[in-house]
């Protein structure tokens, strides 16, 4: 931070309320990188300032050109301003979570004929069926479903069919397709997979240990192992903590531990007085214990947006207005066995940070290494946002391109892009020119934010397709394209000016570039793999630019195929589609 910057944030820093309310720090570009929230704005804005920092927070204040706050009228009020901000503008100071996954849930549907699969993504609001857990581990979500299936004759198929099928014949379904089923058999077999899915699996085990000595007294000792380690699994993959508690609702459990910049959280998942799941992660944090853990759970529920009836956290939060935010009890117990389960939640996050702290030091360390090496080879202090493309294709044709995005040589996948290419298009180059030009289209019509570099996979001719697209549209974004070798593998760097500058492969600036190169090829192939794997003429569809889910059930509702797709005016695919799109469709399938 310059002698200037200092001293013009010291000034404003006099005008700060004492008031609650949210701010928002801002680098040399005038870009949101940091949103909080306080009760006391003038107090916590300062600490930044006037401490020693270190680690991350260390980089958050040298980013900090200026800030800007807003007062609010409560600290429910600056929570839901925080929370709205870091969703529209995605700081990359904010804490992310692991992975964009939800967690799976085991639901058993409520039909004349149930079912019972693994979910994600629910919405309980709208999903009246029964639902039990969250499973962090998916591979005991599927051994549960699997056995249960096995032991019980359940339905197996979406829909029913006219005669019964495999899973009748084998004695794994009772045929609801075609034979009657007697009501109390139905209702009994609901009630004891009801009691297994609660963590009653006395009856279950019970059926299994009949099913096997029968097995052996017939000599059929192939299918006595296998109820054999169906049992195992019970007992070892699906066994469930007792806890010794007198309540019997669900209710999740957080807790944290904390050193240096890193927070380690810890969420166990109560279910029928039964430790039903744990999950933990490792953040690396710039704020208060309270402020992180606070934003934690609520992107935690966001994400996983089915609610217990009680969340359990440690007394430094603010349980009001966490609990008003979430509209659930949330509570801090101070003794008994509650608060001795909140207890075990934060040491099994020490012990989670103690083990894997050194190694996660190690790798801070290389990356500010090989952020530094890079920032000296482009002789720049500026490379924090970071911007790779990639195309895939089959046989040349059908090509779709990737685009992923590196804060610091950390993903951020909410930014991850995709890109349908126009059927015109036969080669790399001409696929990475429609993305490159989209791409940054956008950015120069400020609909989104600029990065600091563009790493393209090749050499001098990728690097001089992009450098015509920054330079035509003015925008002041450094480039570099990987280039490989006569073996194909990566040996060096080629910069806007097309100077090649040679990579130590055991540098970790090489791996991290490798780990960006290999993320941006993955990302690419798998979306190219999803739109093939959806069907011939749903495939093609998918490749026309401006064509989504709704639009492609509209057209195959009024053509019914693609044959009559291709024989269709322009006129008539107009009548479905906007002129635009219909044009780009009707191109398209005149040239395949």
């Amino acid at each position: 931070m310059s002698e200037e910057t200092r001293n013009y944030i010291k000034e404003k820093l006099k005008l700060v309320p004492e008031l609650p309310g949210s701010y928002q720090m801002k680098n040399s570009d005038g870009l949101i990188i940091y949103v909080g929230k306080a009760k006391n704005l003038k107090r916590r804005v300062s600490s930044y300032f006037n401490k020693t920092q270190t680690g991350k927070t260390l980089m958050l204040v040298n980013d900090i050109t200026d800030f800007e706050y807003i007062v609010t009228s409560t600290e429910l009020e600056s929570l839901i301003l925080e929370i709205t901000l870091i969703k529209k503008y995605n700081p990359k100071y904010n804490i992310l979570l692991k992975d964009d996954k939800s967690y799976p849930y085991i639901e058993f549907t409520k039909e004349k004929y149930p079912r019972l699969k693994i979910v994600r993504n629910i919405n309980r609001k709208k999903n009246k069926n029964r639902l039990y857990g969250p499973y962090p581990n998916v591979s005991a979500a599927r051994k549960t479903v699997n056995i249960i299936n096995r032991v019980y004759p359940l339905r197996k198929c979406d829909n029913l069919k006219k005669e019964v099928c495999l899973y009748y014949h084998i004695g794994e379904c009772l045929g609801y397709c075609a034979k009657k089923i007697d009501d109390q058999y139905m209702e009994n077999m609901c009630n004891e997979i009801t009691s297994f899915l609660n963590g009653n699996s006395d009856v279950v085990k019970e059926k299994l240990q009949r099913q096997m000595a029968k097995a052996s007294a017939d000599m059929n000792y192939e299918r006595a192992l296998e109820i054999r380690d169906m049992l195992n699994d019970i007992d070892i993959t699906l066994a469930k903590q007792k806890i010794s508690l007198n309540t019997r609702y669900n209710f999740d459990v957080f807790n944290c531990f904390r050193h240096n910049n890193y927070l380690s959280v810890e969420v166990f998942f109560i279910r029928e007085g039964l430790l039903f799941g744990r999950h933990d992660q490792i953040l690396t944090v710039v704020d208060h214990d309270d402020e992180a853990l606070t934003e934690y759970i609520i992107k935690f529920y966001e994400k996983n947006n089915i609610m217990p009836r009680e969340i359990i956290v440690p007394d430094f939060i603010n349980r009001d207005i966490l609990s008003e935010y979430l509209n659930i009890k949330v509570s801090s117990p101070t003794r008994g066995d509650l608060k001795k389960l909140l207890d075990l939640a934060s040491e099994n996050a020490q012990i989670k940070l103690e083990e894997k702290e050194e190694t996660l030091s190690n790798s801070e360390k290389a990356r500010h290494e090989a952020l530094d090496d890079l920032r000296k080879i482009l002789k720049t202090d500026k490379v924090t946002r970071i911007e790779a493309f990639d195309n895939s294709h089959l046989f040349g044709t059908f090509y779709v391109g990737g685009m992923v995005v590196f804060d610091d040589f950390l993903p951020n996948k909410n930014l991850y892009r995709k890109f349908k290419i126009d059927a015109n298009v036969k080669d790399d180059l001409g696929a990475m020119k429609e993305v490159l030009y989209r791409r940054y289209y956008r950015v120069l019509m400020n609909e989104e934010e600029k990065c600091d570099l563009i790493v393209v996979d090749g050499g001098e001719n990728q690097v001089n397709v992009c450098k015509k697209i920054i330079d035509d549209f003015k925008l002041d974004i450094r480039i570099i394209g990987l280039k490989k070798n006569d073996k194909h593998r990566t040996s060096s760097l080629i910069d806007e000016n097309l100077n090649e500058i040679p990579l130590d492969r055991h540098s970790n600036l090489f791996l991290f570039l490798s780990k960006i190169q290999e993320e941006v090829h993955n990302y690419a192939i798998s979306y190219h793999r999803q739109i093939k794997s959806k069907g011939t003429l749903s495939s093609l569809l998918d490749m026309v630019d401006g064509i989504g889910e709704v639009r492609k059930k509209e057209l195959l509702r009024k053509f019914g195929s693609l044959k009559k797709m291709k024989e269709a005016s322009l006129e008539e695919l107009e009548k479905v589609l906007n002129k635009d799109v219909a044009n780009n469709l009707y191109n398209y399938l005149k040239s395949i």
